[in-house]
């Protein structure tokens, strides 16, 4: 009898030991705002571990700016694309399935040549564009808000 319930309590033990070890491997600290900021600083723009305020702080409020509610497309890898940044109808390369769906943040700096988005505050999506892409994907900006009536601003979740 003994040998019957001691099995099942090591199968617990080691099943609540990688438990542990993949929450704490799965719970990434984000790292302090003056970290962040030097990472910016540094053109080190590490996804989510950046939020909107340390590169507000470091690089100044960005020149083009857009919100809206998107879907992003998750990549085995975990990281996400903006459906905006992609054509229309297609899909990423690699991508197999897996949509998130939220109010994502457009920083845009043409001086800089980086297009950020940020989701919940935290970055996860970056692209290197040239400055006349990012004008050019700013007045695509404009011209869609020029359609949006108070009715889409309300029935946002």
């Amino acid at each position: 009898m003994t040998n019957i319930s001691v099995g099942p309590i090591k199968a617990i033990r080691c099943l609540s030991g990688v438990l542990i070890l993949v929450m704490i491997v799965g719970c990434k600290s984000m790292p302090t705002l003056e970290q962040q900021e030097q990472l910016v600083q540094a053109n080190n723009l590490v996804l989510d571990q950046i939020t909107s305020r340390a590169v507000v702080n470091a690089w100044g409020k960005p020149p083009l700016y857009h919100s809206e509610f998107n879907y992003f497309f998750v990549m085995p890898d975990l990281s996400v694309i903006p459906r905006s940044r992609v054509a229309t109808g297609e899909a990423p390369k690699g991508w197999k399935g897996g949509v998130h769906a939220g109010e994502g943040v457009y920083f845009a700096y043409p001086n800089r040549g980086w297009l950020l988005v940020f989701l919940d505050d935290c970055l996860v999506y970056k692209e290197e564009l040239k400055a006349e892409e990012l004008h050019a994907l700013a007045k695509s900006w404009a011209y869609e808000d020029r359609f949006k009536t108070r009715l889409d601003e309300v029935s946002r979740p």
